[in-house]
């Protein structure tokens, strides 16, 4: 977590940007993150010939020749802001006609996943006195710790939310830490969102490893797993891949394998049987042609809905023994299509179901009062599903209204306990909060997913009084409105 002081100060570097008339959020964002990027490449570069001098050798291939030193981030944070300025928006001729700017656009391998991305990166910044300001104070973060820096990215990122644009490419995460928590990623796992937006869920499974399998880093062959093949993303908004890449960078994760393409389209056709573990949150509530759709996603459940098209396209892509945990809009666990009917028949009759926790409606407030439900299954393709657990959560931690406060319910902790000790549950009755619920039965009802369909409602008796007696009360409050009545005219008479 960051503290206070690291909050205050990109606080302000967002206040500065909006008093400088960037008022769209994410380009906030885009510009905050350019600058970091041109900042670390500096930093890399001080790294080098730090080493270079220990060892006493010639840096083997700089970032930055001896003649683009003014293009250093450590060169000009200390220029005039008017000079700084000149280097980001104006061709300098002795450096080839190259700006601040445009040079981090050119980087090659050195700048990482990150560099991959910048095609079509604009520089926004208005001013010089907005340049120098966020310059001075992106100068004072604390980016050379590997905690901190990816925390205050998260920070950062969680500002597009708060601002009340551009929200839908936020979960929160809370829950995504409790999917991650809930599927527990394992040192072989090769990991997928096909619709990755800020790499949030690739982020958290990281930060999951890190923090409770830290001793998986002493094997060179994990090494080298984690930091090129392991997180997959896929995303079709260049500037979403340009902010993942970022935020998985920051986050320790330099090489993911990141894919700019629409996940549904006929391009990634080829990503078959390839991942072990898919977290997501696919869009909802989208309708696409079916000449857009890849063809093998319509075998499965022929609909133009995005949410039903990207369970098809999970089942394709992971693996059989591979897990996914995905959450899906209310209409997919009830809706009565035949496309709706098919996708569940599939996950629960053909593949491994095994949860199903229905979250309340706030959870995605103030962007949206839609009702959602998380999915965990495994791909088989020979059935399996014996039972499925059903939880109903009623408290994530915070209000379920606009303003989403934090609050002392909460029934995470109590789902992820529950899940990794599902032997527990087959005692557990309708009326609770979680219970198990058969195959036949999910079978005989259509293949319904929703919690409603199971759970049984105990409804308190409330008794009344008989209607003569309420009668008798009534004519006596009645006499006690006219005896005061009467005394208030002798008093006025």
């Amino acid at each position: 977590m960051i503290t206070g002081e690291t909050k205050s100060k990109i606080d302000r570097i967002w206040n500065d940007f909006w008093t400088g008339g960037i008022s769209n959020p994410l380009t906030v964002v885009e510009q905050f993150t350019y600058l970091i990027f041109i900042k670390q490449l500096d930093d890399k570069q001080i790294l080098m010939e730090k080493q270079a001098n220990l060892l006493g050798v010639p840096i083997e291939k700089p970032i930055y020749t001896k003649e683009q030193s003014p293009l250093r981030w450590s060169n000009f944070k200390n220029k005039d802001p008017e000079t700084m300025f000149d280097l980001f928006t104006k061709q300098q001729r002795e450096l080839e006609d190259i700006t601040a700017f445009d040079f981090m656009k050119t980087i090659g391998a050195e700048g990482g996943e990150f560099a991959k991305f910048m095609k079509g990166a604009i520089f926004m910044i208005q001013s010089p006195k907005l340049l120098d300001k966020v310059v001075q104070q992106i100068d004072q973060l604390p980016l050379d710790n590997r905690d901190t820096k990816g925390d205050l990215y998260e920070y950062m990122l969680s500002k597009i939310a708060e601002a009340g644009t551009n929200g839908q490419f936020r979960t929160p995460r809370h829950i995504i830490n409790m999917m991650v928590e809930m599927t527990q990623p394992k040192k072989d796992d090769i990991i997928c969102d096909p619709a990755c937006g800020t790499a949030g869920f690739l982020v958290s499974a990281g930060e999951y490893i890190y923090h409770n399998h830290n001793d998986w880093f002493q094997d060179k062959t994990f090494r080298e797993h984690f930091n090129t093949k392991m997180f997959n993303g896929i995303e079709f908004d260049p500037s979403m891949l340009r902010i993942a890449a970022m935020n998985m960078q920051l986050h320790g994760m330099e090489t993911p394998v990141l894919i700019g393409k629409d996940a549904l389209s006929e391009a990634n056709a080829d990503i078959e049987n390839e991942y072990t573990l898919i977290l997501a949150n696919p869009p909802f509530k989208g309708s696409l042609d079916y000449d857009e759709v890849e063809s093998s996603l319509l075998q499965t459940t022929k609909t133009k809905k995005t949410e039903l098209l990207f369970l098809s396209l999970m089942l394709r892509t992971l693996k059989v023994g591979g897990r996914a945990a995905v959450i899906v809009p209310d209409g997919v666990l009830f809706g009565s299509s035949r496309a709706h009917k098919s996708i569940r028949e599939e996950l629960v009759n053909n593949q491994k179901l095994e949860a199903v926790i229905s979250m309340p409606s706030g959870v995605f407030k103030p962007y949206a009062g839609v009702s959602t439900a998380v999915l965990f299954f495994t791909k088989t393709n020979s059935g399996g599903t014996d039972t499925v657990w059903f939880y109903d959560m009623k408290a994530d931690g915070y209000s379920l209204d606009d303003k989403r406060a934090e609050i002392k319910d909460n029934d995470i902790p109590d789902i992820v306990k529950r899940f990794k000790n599902l032997e527990a549950e087959t005692e557990r009755a309708r009326t609770d909060s979680s219970f198990l619920v058969p195959f036949k039965e999910i079978k005989e009802n259509d293949w319904d997913l929703s919690i409603n369909r199971y759970k049984e409602v105990v409804y308190e008796e409330i008794e009344y009084d008989e209607p003569n007696m309420i009668i008798g009360l009534i004519k006596e409050i009645d006499k006690s409105r006219k005896d005061a009545l009467l005394n208030l005219e002798k008093m006025m008479n």
